[in-house]
């Protein structure tokens, strides 16, 4: 049986999500791509094998939205749009009676500050309309969870420590440039980190933590960061971890630009008065840096996104584990006409409308989810399946810099 999906958002996940979407005719039977801007979701929709419908939507007006959810009359929408529009697409879903599936949590506009409770509670209203809405479903958060799960459910009966490192090797040839939008990586890294230890928030100043750590399949060491990642914000509300922690990579040039970026206020959130016009620095930078969208053709080498978890194992014996996956930014390109960090955020994103559409007894259940609450095997399962693969180890030594 064949469905319909409604996927908003024309951007480099936008792009993977309607290829992959596209490459299931037996399950995405119909397919239409919305965006605020058509004639970005016309360019993608003419890289496809199969027809699909294109449509020009405000994200942030909910009766345009449901105006276009009445129309088409998907079965479910996959939000790959501005996490600032996350509620006005739940909202929009809830009147059209719609399930609603995205790949970040809301982030309100004038506060960098992203979390769950503000779509967590919508919890009573998704479970009394009948409809789910399964959260955060890129690869961080989204695959790190399913991992996080799968780890609980085979592995162990106690998770002590879980370190989610995620590694973009990839070179775009650019002196400065964000794997994905300007505006929400720049936010996100400027933020002062937080990690979960011990029944609290630890909190740091950006980019404070800083370890080395050697990366398989050929990419080597690399240095990473401590910063706060709104996956570990769920995971220790569904798991009893004692410390949470989220790492990613930054090159040298790239902490060097940012740092210069900050000091002179292009970074900030909040409007400025420039000629008698208000701008706000931070979107203003955003035109100024490359397009994510455009950096595939040049983007080269591999992401490696994984989790590294110690505890005790099913046999109550400590146990150490690091699964993680391999992407290859050129063989991306050749399938999605994307990059590799695009691509392992839209992937996902298609396996969740997936096992949605076709797995109802155990992803369809009325309610807002996170994905970790769902079985993870069906969704490992796809992995393998459908581009992102992944590798299970059992690390001898313990994680670098740890006694």
């Amino acid at each position: 049986m064949s469905h319909r999906v409604l996927i908003i958002g024309a951007g480099g996940v936008g792009r993977v999500v309607t290829h992959k979407c596209a490459q299931l005719p037996e399950v995405f039977g119909e397919i239409m791509l919305a965006s605020r801007t058509k004639s970005k979701c016309d360019s993608i929709a003419a890289e496809l094998k199969r027809p699909i419908q294109t449509a020009g939507v405000d994200a942030d007006n909910v009766p345009e939205l449901v105006a276009l959810l009445n129309d088409f009359k998907p079965e479910v929408v996959i939000n790959v749009a501005l996490p600032y529009q996350d509620l006005t697409i739940m909202d929009a879903c809830l009147e059209a009676g719609v399930h609603y599936i995205d790949t970040a949590n809301y982030e309100p506009r004038d506060v960098a500050k992203f979390e769950y409770h503000w779509q967590w509670a919508y919890q009573e209203k998704f479970k009394q309309a009948g409809l789910t809405a399964l959260l955060g479903c890129g690869f961080d958060p989204g695959v790190t969870n399913v991992y996080t799960a799968y780890a609980m459910k085979h592995h162990f009966s106690k998770i002590d420590t879980l370190d989610i490192i995620d590694c973009n090797a990839g070179d775009h040839g650019k002196a400065f440039a964000t794997n994905f939008n300007p505006e929400i990586n720049l936010r996100e890294v400027t933020a002062n980190g937080r990690y979960w230890e011990n029944g609290q928030w630890v909190e740091t100043k950006p980019l404070e933590i800083k370890r080395s750590f050697s990366f398989p399949d050929g990419i080597g060491p690399k240095n990473i960061y401590c910063l706060y990642h709104e996956e570990l914000e769920s995971l220790v509300k569904h798991f009893d971890i004692r410390r949470a922690r989220f790492w990613m990579t930054f090159g040298d040039q790239y902490i060097k630009h940012m740092e210069v970026l900050v000091n002179v206020g292009m970074t900030g959130i909040h409007p400025v008065m420039h000629k008698g016009t208000p701008i706000i620095p931070i979107e203003f930078l955003k035109t100024l840096l490359p397009e994510p969208g455009t950096l595939g053709p040049d983007t080269k080498g591999k992401t490696c996104i994984g989790n590294w978890i110690e505890g005790t194992g099913k046999d109550g014996k400590p146990k150490r584990y690091y699964v993680y996956n391999i992407c290859d930014h050129e063989e991306c390109y050749k399938e999605t006409n994307s990059q590799g960090v695009s691509y392992t955020t839209g992937v996902p994103a298609m396996i969740a409308a997936r096992q949605l559409l076709t797995n109802p007894a155990e992803y369809r259940q009325p309610g807002v989810w996170n994905v970790e609450q769902l079985n993870p095997d069906p969704f490992m399962d796809d992995l393998n399946k459908y581009g992102l693969p992944w590798v299970e180890t059992w690390p001898s030594e313990p994680l670098p810099g740890e006694a």
